[in-house]
């Protein structure tokens, strides 16, 4: 009988290997005579005795843990209860980095924003704020969350904005400092959230990336802000911003972006290269390893009960990229294949995108502790990298499937 389109054997073979190289270089802080260290000295086994792995993020002298905790669904789907619990126990696991946004939870609306971080900020009462890693973020341009300023028709990248952002969240997360601020998408028009081809007829007047810089340093110099990053970016953005940087004002450390094994083309064509550690040395926070949770497989069947309380039915239109798309299709095939290799859907996914030699981190959400201990586990129990036969079987999908979720 011929093979259909989601059956494994139907897909051609391909040559198909990772980078796997973990002495690459990367050069010296900016200012410093050039040296070269591996990358691999930058990477320890364990922490206080967490079996996950610890990375410096890009320039700084922030070491992470490979895991960050997402917690986007607090304040929505989370009770600050469940939030609690799901917090302590990635921070007794060893994860040390949460990331948070001003316009959490997901999806944004006026009567709930803010009560992710006031969450957090109630559960970091209780812990050492030293041994926290916090990251947030500041909305891009946008007309719709204008209600998150005290007196704005628009968001923007601006010293005014920045600040009164950065101020209301150090309030709500009841700390003087965040970590890592992060633009949340751009104050310029780029493609986002799905959109991916770059409408010519949307471009628009931006802030300056010099201006946004010097918002930003400005908070540095305060002592409420450590350092900064990108999120939603492209390889243009990151490159405006480190040149930008070069007259004295603070760069860039991270970037984060969607990736996993349903989005990959659009970090792998160029950006890798721009945040490679002898280039720019941007650290990869990845956002979505799991596709939204359709890479768990659970919305293969629509009506199983943990499609019903997944987040693309509870919320209608959030995600469609993985609804009307080829995704399913994709999806289907890295389910048979990880049940080949003995492993499951979820290890697969977290697997693939732990191994990349450019990820600094994934970023995990869970809105259930058995969700949560499953990724922790994922990290952990899967074999470290992935065995070749299992790199060769997801070259063999990504032929035929590149970036499915591409409407």
């Amino acid at each position: 009988m011929p093979a259909g389109p989601c059956s494994l054997s139907a897909i051609t073979r391909l040559d198909f290997s990772t980078c796997t190289n973990r002495h690459c270089w990367r050069p010296a802080p900016h200012g410093r005579r050039s040296q070269r260290w591996p990358i691999a000295s930058f990477i320890r086994a364990s922490q206080e005795g967490s079996p996950l792995q610890f990375r410096k993020l890009g320039d700084s002298e922030l070491r992470i843990s490979e895991i960050t905790m997402g917690t986007m669904t607090f304040g929505q789907q989370n009770t600050e209860k469940e939030a609690h619990e799901l917090l302590s126990y990635a921070f007794d696991r060893g994860i040390n980095i949460l990331d948070t946004a001003e316009a959490y939870p997901i999806p944004m609306k006026k009567q709930t924003h803010g009560k992710t971080d006031l969450y957090i900020g109630s559960w970091m009462k209780l812990r050492p704020r030293e041994k926290i890693i916090l990251a947030t973020k500041v909305c891009g341009y946008s007309e719709q969350a204008a209600y998150m300023r005290d007196n704005a028709e628009v968001l923007r990248v601006d010293a005014a904005n920045v600040k009164e952002s950065v101020e209301k969240s150090l309030m709500r997360l009841s700390t003087d400092y965040i970590d890592l601020l992060q633009i949340h998408w751009p104050d310029r028009y780029v493609p986002l959230f799905g959109e991916f081809a770059y409408n010519y007829e949307k471009w628009r007047p931006s802030v300056p990336f010099v201006e946004q810089l010097r918002a930003f340093q400005e908070l540095i110099n305060d002592g409420k802000v450590r350092y900064i990053g990108v999120s939603n970016e492209t390889s243009f953005g990151v490159m405006e911003f480190v040149h930008a940087a070069k007259i004295g004002l603070p760069k860039i450390i991270s970037i984060q972006n969607n990736y996993s094994l349903l989005v990959r083309s659009r970090f792998e064509i160029d950006l890798i290269e721009v945040c490679h550690p002898n280039n720019c040395n941007i650290g990869l926070l990845a956002f979505s390893p799991l596709g939204g949770g359709n890479l768990s497989g659970k919305y293969l069947d629509h009506n199983s009960e943990a499609a019903k309380k997944g987040r693309l039915n509870l919320f209608p239109g959030y995600m469609a990229r993985y609804v009307n798309s080829l995704s399913k299709e994709a999806t289907e095939l890295y389910v048979q294949m990880a049940k080949k290799h003995g492993l499951t859907p979820v290890q697969l996914a977290l697997a693939f995108v732990r191994d990349r030699p450019f990820v600094t981190s994934s970023i995990i959400g869970a809105t259930s502790l058995d969700q949560l201990k499953e990724d922790i586990d994922a990290f952990i129990s899967t074999p470290r990298p992935l065995p070749p036969e299992v790199a060769n079987d997801i070259g063999l999908i990504f032929k035929r499937y590149k970036d499915p979720s591409i409407l």
